[in-house]
């Protein structure tokens, strides 16, 4: 008898049907299906904004489906703020600023428990300003 052997798994063993349930109960969502339009905006927005080592440990603690939509965008050469990030993904999506930081906020903070603590530090490191909200962190500034 022949076994296939099972997918690799991130730490939490989360399954992208899982990801996609905890991310629309988070969100409050009508349908799965609303979530994963969610899921995939969002994550093709992060593609483009995170590159180097993190984006490749990122990818490989995602559930397969999110990971390849966030690895199959190219950097971009202007990275944005959270805010602008924000504004591109309403822009992008047709939605509204408020739509777009809900989206965000509720697909952002599934991927911070993924991310982990450690992996969350160094992303952030890397992007700009204002994204530590969007993973459901507090944002410390220093006073000028």
């Amino acid at each position: 008898m022949f076994v296939q052997p099972a997918p690799a798994s991130d730490p939490l063993g989360m399954t992208f049907d899982q990801m996609l349930e905890r991310i629309r109960y988070a969100g409050a969502y009508p349908t799965r299906e609303r979530a994963a339009e969610a899921v995939h905006a969002v994550m093709t927005g992060l593609g483009r904004q995170l590159s180097g080592e993190e984006r490749v440990e990122l990818a490989a603690r995602l559930p397969i489906e999110a990971a390849i939509t966030f690895t199959a965008q190219i950097p971009a050469v202007e990275p944005l703020t959270g805010y602008g990030f924000v504004k591109e993904l309403a822009a992008r999506t047709g939605g509204t600023a408020a739509t777009a930081r809900w989206d965000a906020g509720a697909v952002l903070a599934t991927v911070a428990d993924l991310a982990g603590p450690d992996l969350l530090d160094r992303i952030l490191a890397r992007l700009q300003p204002g994204f530590a909200l969007l993973f459901g962190r507090a944002e410390l500034v220093q006073a000028a």
